[in-house]
């Protein structure tokens, strides 16, 4: 059945929305061409957005030009304000920025594991608050948090885990408590690929895995466009996933034994030492050549190849602080070992967005969350 007139105007006035978020500001023409509306119909759209304080004229489309048509509509983009955090084991990086995702102010800051649970939290909402301050925001819509650790599909809060630290769970309650924001949490991981998929290296693909390789390695799973978190919500921990190589098998409690035995940060070092290599997991692998690339991507080859195997992605991006420092040319050695481990082809590109694709992927997150209240059509 066809649309009610009040449905159809809803409809027209979310896709102008999205067409002024994704393409910038427009004129009455370009939206009438993109839309495929007529002119009227154009002309009250541009006038309801206007009256609901979500577009405004921005400028004209040039000198050459007069007249209504040549107005540029675009979004308010200090509707509303965002916050991003990502929160590390020992750090925590704050970015605050307006509707449209421009940043505005961005602050980080230490954490130490002395500082106590109730301290660390204190810390991490006052950075914020101070963040928002210096951005000139009086109140925050919508807060994206990335963190380390398993999400309860549930509940969407996270999980307790060993080895984490517990500031992590308290930070999201506390901020409940100080701030009138809505506040969405993540694993990290898929937060990072989430960004590489609109963003960075996995722009276009609709299936792709991101191997997380850093002090830990994990996965975020896309497929048919979307995050697969799995039943639990642990989809994507391969650091339990057995391989040879390893001279022992993980277990319900430990993933010793597993893919991160082989290649997390710890046994990257292992390895590199025994080419007579010493530094830090990051340093060696930026500057890994000659036999020690060639064992260190046989070993990310192993776990990609298991993962392959299953899932058959098409793409494979190396994310995390040691897949985006071995760019390109450990990218090439671990997709050319692929190819002889598997019979399924895979393409395996380095991360684009590096360090900051954490807290992209957080602002996406604010950001989804702000535009679908704000361009929800008014409650009857």
């Amino acid at each position: 059945m066809p649309a009610s007139p009040s449905t159809a105007r809803v409809i027209n006035d979310r896709l102008a929305l999205r067409l002024l978020q994704d393409e910038g500001p427009l004129t009455a023409g370009q939206l009438k061409k993109l839309t495929g509306l007529s002119r009227p119909s154009v002309a009250d759209l541009v006038e309801r957005l206007q009256g609901s304080g979500l577009v405004e004229v921005v400028g004209e489309s040039g000198a050459e030009r007069r007249g209504p048509n040549a107005r540029l509509y675009g979004i308010v983009a200090d509707r509303a304000h965002l916050a991003a955090l990502d929160v590390r084991t020992d750090s925590v990086t704050v970015l605050v920025a307006d509707l449209l995702g421009a940043p505005l102010a961005e602050a980080a800051l230490p954490i130490g594991a002395e500082a106590g649970t109730g301290p660390a939290v204190e810390q991490t909402v006052a950075l914020l608050e101070r963040t928002a301050k210096e951005a000139g925001a009086e109140r925050l819509h919508s807060i994206g948090i990335g963190a380390p650790g398993l999400i309860d599909p549930a509940t969407g809060e996270l999980r307790d885990s060993t080895g984490l630290p517990a500031w992590h769970r308290e930070l999201v309650p506390a901020l409940h408590g100080r701030l009138s924001a809505a506040v969405l949490v993540e694993n990290e991981v898929n937060l990072a690929a989430m960004a590489e998929h609109r963003l960075g290296a996995a722009r276009g693909q609709d299936d792709f895995v991101l191997f997380w390789l850093g002090q830990g390695v994990g996965a975020a799973v896309f497929l048919d466009g979307k995050l697969r978190r799995g039943a639990s919500g642990w989809a994507g921990e391969i650091g339990f996933l057995p391989v040879p190589g390893t001279g022992a098998l993980p277990s319900a409690t430990g993933c010793d034994g597993g893919f991160h035995a082989l290649a997390g940060a710890d046994a990257l070092v292992r390895l590199a030492a025994g080419y007579g290599l010493t530094g830090s997991a990051e340093t060696l692998v930026r500057e890994a050549a000659g036999p020690f690339l060639d064992a260190l991507a046989e070993r990310i080859a192993i776990g990609a190849a298991a993962v392959v195997s299953v899932l058959d992605p098409g793409l494979i991006v190396l994310g995390g602080e040691l897949g985006h420092v071995g760019g390109a040319l450990l990218s090439a050695r671990v997709q050319s070992r692929l190819a002889a481990l598997t019979p399924l082809g895979a393409e395996v590109r380095p991360s684009e967005l590096g360090d900051r694709a954490v807290l992209r992927g957080a602002l996406l997150a604010a950001r989804d969350a702000a535009q679908d209240e704000l361009f929800a059509p008014p409650a009857p």
